[in-house]
Order: structure tokens, then C-alpha cells, then sequence
């Protein structure tokens, strides 16, 4: 669930930097593109961070 938020979240970003530099139009300025890059990330590790609980719960250690 957390990263498919995370890949939904940085395709917004990629979308508003591909806006940018071919039309001209980024509907985020710097800010916002720093925050919704930070939530990617963030989510990203949120999920690798479960990811390797699960595993190390399956794998009883």
C-alpha cells in the first residue's frame, strides 16, 4: 500500500517537472516540489522499512 502511494505520489512530481520543462506550466512551484518529493520519499521508506519486518517476521529472526 505504501508503495503504491509512494510511486502515485513521485508521478505527480515527475508530471509537474515534465510540465515544466516542455510547456511551461508546473502546476507546483519549489516548495510544493520539494514537499511532494519529501512525501515520496518518505513513503518509500515506510514501506521498505515493513517490507523487511514482514520478511524478518516469516523468517522468525
Amino acid at each position: 500500500m505504501f508503495l503504491i502511494a509512494s510511486i502515485a505520489v513521485f508521478v505527480v512530481y515527475f508530471a509537474n517537472v515534465a510540465l515544466g520543462a516542455f510547456a511551461g506550466s508546473a502546476f507546483l512551484g519549489d516548495v510544493g516540489e520539494m514537499l511532494v518529493l519529501f512525501a515520496a520519499s518518505i513513503l518509500f521508506v515506510i514501506a521498505i522499512l515493513k517490507k523487511e519486518a514482514d520478511r524478518d517476521e516469516k523468517n522468525g529472526g
